[in-house]
């Protein structure tokens, strides 16, 4: 039987009674409660969100996209939106 380390917090332990005072800035960030439901922060739902898909491409297409950095997804996604609009669709059309 194998057992998984437990390993020390990242923080040390602190005295509560050592604990920073609670600030109005501090309130500002913690999360919002309506009764029992947790009232979601940050970015609201888009309208219009993507689809997402299985797509089978060639490894070193999508390794290259990879290697490109964070946000590849979204230039592969751009880069097929211009292709559709430079070209008309009968050119797009399956032979």
């Amino acid at each position: 039987m194998t057992t998984t380390p437990i390993l020390p917090p990242k923080t040390p332990w602190v005295d509560p009674d050592d604990a920073p005072p609670i600030t109005a800035d501090w309130i500002a960030e913690a999360d919002l409660y309506h009764g029992e439901t947790l009232i979601r922060r940050g970015r609201p739902p888009k309208a219009v969100t993507k689809q997402q898909i299985t797509l089978r491409l060639d490894p070193d297409l999508v390794q290259a996209m990879r290697n490109s950095g964070k946000g590849w997804q979204g230039r592969v996604n751009k880069i097929l939106r211009e292709a559709f609009t430079d070209n008309s669709r009968d050119q797009l059309q399956k032979d």
